[in-house]
């Protein structure tokens, strides 16, 4: 394997790693293709479950780029670039989730009856409020706790909502990689400065948009239930998640001959987070079960009576022994969080552990029992978009001119990080 020692080097996406990108994005298109013949809405579930998790992983890539640069952190200069791929992905992302969602509240489920007529039993996604028959008074589906949430939960002012959330974080992700592009061409303060406003407006917005982003996208998918702790809830999920692909990318370049730049002390500082952050997200998921499940109030109990259905609830335990004890007994002493293959098995643990706990939000809600298991549609549709992720990443990588901000103000306390 070829060891490239330079902060210059820059990254050519070829061999396996390209051909195995491809293949997937293939075997995904199929997957997809006879998940519509199988079943379209468990696949519009798939699809909006998979896009949800691709548009919040490179999300993640841009609050992780954010979150240094308004700290003024060192230790992570010489690995922005993967984070910062991943900004250049979320317009995609994007695009992707917009369309699916647009798809699942506008195309209608029809079903022919035993007269032979066709009847329309309601929309694919978002079925508990979208459908127009829930608001309109005298209606036979005519639902009041669902018509006074119509100020809010109605399909224009959604989808703006679901806009102006991705074009938001897209614009500013897109501009600190802007900004650390001109700043590897002309140095000086300038550009790092337009960086740090940046990622402070990006950190306001974000903080303030983030559970209003889960809010619509995921618990409005049982719209009569709330929690005031599913949008942090979420974005813990998100943040672990991201951190883990991010590290998971990091290793694969190393192992690749890349980044020989990074060492066991950045790796620990990745493994720290990641393992802080599980147990916040462990934190959140107690404290909304157990005051739930404590206070007993039918309307909030409901959430979680579903997920106990015998369909759900071997899958609903295993998500917490899965992102709970697994980086907890995995990442705790500091030698684990130091080795590169311990590290890399914790991380993909957790890609599949969070994938499994967006599966226990959004399958109940929209497919019901009907929607147990993995089959087809499942395993096909998670091929595809992690083949069209790593496919788009690594090409983005390879547009960088060097695989380090050669120029960032921190970037030799970077290389010489030591814990």
């Amino acid at each position: 394997m070829e060891t490239h020692n330079t902060i210059n080097e820059q990254f050519e996406f070829s061999g396996k790693l390209k051909t195995y990108s491809l293949i997937a994005i293939v075997l995904g298109v199929i997957g997809i293709v006879v998940g519509f013949i199988l079943g379209p809405e468990r696949e519009f579930a798939n699809l909006l479950l998979n896009g949800y998790y691709f548009t919040c992983v490179c999300t993640a890539g841009v609050f992780f780029c954010a979150l240094q640069y308004a700290a003024q952190a060192g230790w992570s200069a010489s690995l922005l670039r993967v984070p910062q791929a991943f900004a250049k992905v979320l317009p995609y992302a994007s695009v992707i989730l917009i369309i699916v969602v647009f798809c699942g509240i506008h195309f209608t489920q029809k079903v022919v009856t035993e007269e032979g007529h066709q009847t329309i039993t309601g929309t694919y996604l978002y079925k508990e409020w979208a459908p127009k028959a829930i608001t309109t008074p005298g209606n036979e589906a005519y639902n009041k706790v669902i018509a006074g949430k119509s100020g809010y939960l109605n399909i224009p002012f959604f989808l703006i909502r679901l806009a102006f959330y991705l074009i938001a974080y897209s614009i500013l992700g897109l501009l600190l990689v802007k900004y650390s592009n001109n700043e590897d061409e002309l140095g000086g303060m300038f550009n790092y400065k337009k960086s740090f406003n940046i990622a402070c407006a990006f950190l306001v917005i974000f903080g303030f948009t983030v559970p209003l982003f889960a809010f619509d996208t995921i618990m409005s998918l049982d719209a009569h239930w709330f929690s005031t702790m599913f949008g942090w809830y979420n974005f813990a999920a998100l943040w672990v998640g991201g951190l883990s692909v991010i590290t998971l990318i990091i290793i694969t370049l190393r192992r690749q001959g890349y980044m020989q730049w990074i060492t066991a002390d950045h790796l620990h500082n990745l493994g720290q987070l990641i393992f802080g952050f599980s147990i916040f997200w462990t934190y959140l998921w107690f404290a909304q079960f157990l005051l739930i499940y404590y206070a007993n109030i039918p309307e909030e109990a409901a959430y979680f009576y579903k997920r106990w259905e015998p369909e759900f609830q071997p899958w609903f335990w295993l998500n917490i022994v899965i992102n709970f004890l697994a980086p907890f007994l995995v990442l705790m002493s500091r030698d684990s969080k130091r080795h590169e293959g311990v590290l890399r098995t914790a991380c993909i643990i957790l890609v599949f552990g969070h994938w499994l706990d967006y599966y226990i939000m959004i399958m109940p809600a929209t497919v019901g029992p009907k929607g147990r298991g993995f089959g087809v549609q499942e395993i096909g549709t998670f091929i595809g978009f992690a083949g069209l992720f790593s496919f788009l990443v690594f090409s983005a990588l390879s547009k960088f001119k060097s695989m380090v901000p050669k120029n960032h103000p921190f970037l030799q306390e970077s290389l010489h990080h030591h814990i």
